[in-house]
């Protein structure tokens, strides 16, 4: 039986625990061949990202053409994009070559570091929401997008307008742990444990790129993201809190000892 095929677009983390890094391993756990396009490395540990080396546009393309031509690919995601002209290419790319496409917004380290630059939200919003699936901003990044604050559901509602097919509002911010989910018809909140263990650095990848996995096995997106939320809460119950002098690394490879 073929392994499904997963492409995460995104960052290195050199301490490993979010970004491309991140992504692999939540791939792996879900059962996934997994391939990644770089974007940017970042020198990155628990304790923050003390620079981020950006990847030419044009190597970007070569990523993305390489995967593409020879192995394929059944799903993607889309994580630290960075740049206006890193979003233009991955969006015009991905537009010739349509797959089940996550789109995780991310804008700022757990450390508080900014990984996509003020000038590069429009791009990611005109050319990359309309391209998604489904979307899965945090709280923070959800005001961002939206234009202006609100609720989860009022969030949900302005960023669907914008073009994503589906929107997961992710819970891990703010004072309810819970995501929401808004497919442009029906919405649905999702419970989402909250465990109190510092150990949280990467669950937003981790419950992105494992959305993207399950999408590529064909399990319909509501579903999907029922299975990523609790996959992405047990990732943090079974984190690696004494790894580092900051917030440890979630671990989503031994969710067994938490079942």
């Amino acid at each position: 039986m073929a392994v499904p095929r997963c492409l995460t677009i995104a960052g290195s983390d050199s301490g490993g625990g979010a970004g491309i890094q991140g992504d692999l391993k939540a791939f792996a756990a879900a059962g996934c061949y997994g391939m990644s396009a770089i974007v940017a490395l970042t020198a990155q540990n628990t304790v923050g990202v003390t620079a981020v080396h950006e990847t030419p546009p044009e190597f970007v393309l070569a990523e993305l053409e390489a995967v593409f031509s020879d192995i394929g690919v059944d799903a993607a995601k889309t994580g630290m994009l960075f740049s206006r002209p890193i979003i233009e290419t991955v969006a015009g790319f991905l537009a010739g070559h349509r797959v089940p496409l996550v789109v995780d917004p991310v804008m700022i380290a757990t450390s508080g570091a900014r990984l996509l630059r003020p000038e590069a939200v429009e791009a990611l919003v005109t050319e990359l929401l309309p391209l998604a699936t489904v979307t899965t901003p945090n709280l923070d990044e959800a005001v961002v997008l939206a234009g202006k604050p609100g609720s989860r559901r009022e969030l949900a509602e302005r960023i669907h307008a914008l073009g994503a097919a589906a929107v997961i509002v992710t819970g891990g911010h703010g004072e309810k742990p819970v995501d929401h989910f808004f497919d442009g018809s029906e919405h649905f909140e999702i419970s989402v444990p909250r465990h109190a263990k510092p150990a949280t650095h990467g669950a937003g990848c981790t419950h992105s790129a494992t959305l993207a996995a399950l999408l590529a096995q064909g399990m319909p997106l509501y579903e999907a993201a029922q299975e990523a939320a609790r996959i992405s809460s047990q990732a943090v119950a079974s984190g690696l809190d004494w790894l580092g002098a900051g917030e440890g690394p979630v671990d989503v490879l031994r969710l067994e000892e938490h079942r």
